[in-house]
C-alpha cells in the first residue's frame, strides 16, 4: 500500500483564501489528498468546519495555524500545527495580531484611495468575508472588480507589494523567536513556512555566505523551531537544494504542501507539493496541543 497524500498548508475564507474550509476540504480530496491541514492566518476559527467536512469525505483532518512574524523589520511566516487554541498566550496573540491588521487593512485602502476613487473603505469591505482575517487579498479582489487589475497575483507583484512604498502598510506580528514560543507554549509544532522564496520576505539573503544562512537556522531550531517548508511552489530550487540540506543537518522535519487559496487566487492546487508520512508521524508525535482526526 503506498503512503497518503499529505497537504499541510491550505487557506480558507477565514483569513486569506476564497473559499470555505469545506470547499476547500473537498478541492483536497478532489485532489486525491488523504490527509490535510488548515492553516489560516492567525486564527483557528475554520477548524470545526474543516473537521466536519473531513469526517463526511474521509480525510484525515490536521489542526494548524499560519502565524505572521518579524524578522528584523519584515514578515516572515511560520505555521503551528497541533496547537491548543485555548492557550491563554496563544489566544491573545492571535487577537492582537488580527486586530492590527484591520488597521492595516484601511491604511492601505486610504493609501489607494487617493489614486483610485473607486477604492473606498466601504467598497473594499464588501469584499470581506465576515469573521474572516483581514488582509491583501480581499483588497486584490477588489481592485480586481474596479478593473485596476486583473489578478491576484497582479495586485501582490505590483500595488499591493511590500516594496511599493506608496500602497504598502505593514501590521503588528510578534518577533519569530516569540512566534516560535507561542506555538510551543501551546503543545504545537512551529514550522517555518516558504523560507527561501525569490518573491517575498525571507529568512535568507543572497549576500549571506552558506555558514551564515545555516547559523540563522540553528539559531530559531535552538529557539524550538522544529521543521521547515522546503517543497514549496515559491521556494527556489537552489533554496530547496539547501533547505533540505539544512533541515537534515539540524535535525528537522521537513514539509511540502501547496498554500493552497482558492480558484481564484493563486494557480497552486492542493496536492502541488507534499509531506512525506514519515515527516507527518513526527509532527503527530511532537504535538501536544490538539490532535489530527
Amino acid at each position: 500500500m503506498s503512503d497518503p497524500r499529505i497537504d499541510l498548508h491550505l487557506h480558507s475564507n477565514r483569513s486569506d483564501g476564497s473559499e470555505s474550509p469545506a470547499v476547500v476540504m473537498r478541492a483536497a480530496r478532489d485532489a486525491g489528498l488523504d490527509i490535510v491541514a488548515l492553516t489560516d492566518h492567525d486564527t483557528t476559527d475554520g477548524w470545526d468546519e474543516a473537521r466536519e467536512a473531513c469526517a463526511d469525505l474521509g480525510l484525515t483532518f490536521v489542526p494548524g495555524i499560519e502565524f505572521s512574524a518579524s524578522n528584523n523589520g519584515s514578515i516572515v511566516h511560520l505555521l503551528g500545527y497541533l496547537v491548543d487554541p485555548d492557550n491563554a498566550d496563544f489566544a491573545a496573540e492571535c487577537a492582537r495580531t488580527r486586530d492590527d491588521r484591520q488597521w492595516r487593512f484601511e491604511k492601505m485602502v486610504d493609501n489607494l484611495h487617493q489614486d483610485f476613487g473607486g477604492m473606498t473603505r466601504e467598497f473594499a469591505y464588501s469584499f470581506h468575508e465576515e469573521g474572516a482575517t483581514l488582509g491583501r487579498p480581499t483588497i486584490a479582489r477588489a481592485l480586481i472588480d474596479l478593473g485596476i487589475v486583473s489578478t491576484v497575483s497582479e495586485a501582490f507583484d505590483d500595488l499591493l507589494s511590500s516594496a511599493n512604498e506608496k500602497y504598502y502598510a505593514g501590521h503588528y506580528a510578534p518577533t519569530i523567536e516569540d512566534a516560535i514560543g507561542l506555538v510551543r507554549g501551546a503543545g504545537g509544532v512551529p514550522v517555518l513556512a516558504h523560507p527561501w522564496t525569490s518573491t517575498r520576505t525571507t529568512l535568507v539573503s543572497e549576500h549571506d555566505t552558506d555558514e551564515q544562512t545555516e547559523a540563522r537556522f540553528a539559531a530559531l531550531a535552538e529557539a524550538g523551531l522544529a521543521g521547515l517548508e522546503v517543497h514549496h511552489e515559491e521556494n527556489t530550487p537552489y533554496g530547496r537544494e539547501r533547505l533540505a540540506a539544512i533541515a537534515a543537518h539540524l535535525g528537522l522535519i521537513v514539509t511540502g504542501s501547496s498554500d493552497y487559496h482558492g480558484l481564484d487566487t493563486k494557480p497552486v492546487r492542493p496536492g502541488a507539493h507534499t509531506t512525506s508520512f514519515v515527516n507527518f508521524e513526527r509532527i503527530v508525535e511532537m504535538g501536544t496541543g490538539s490532535s489530527v482526526s
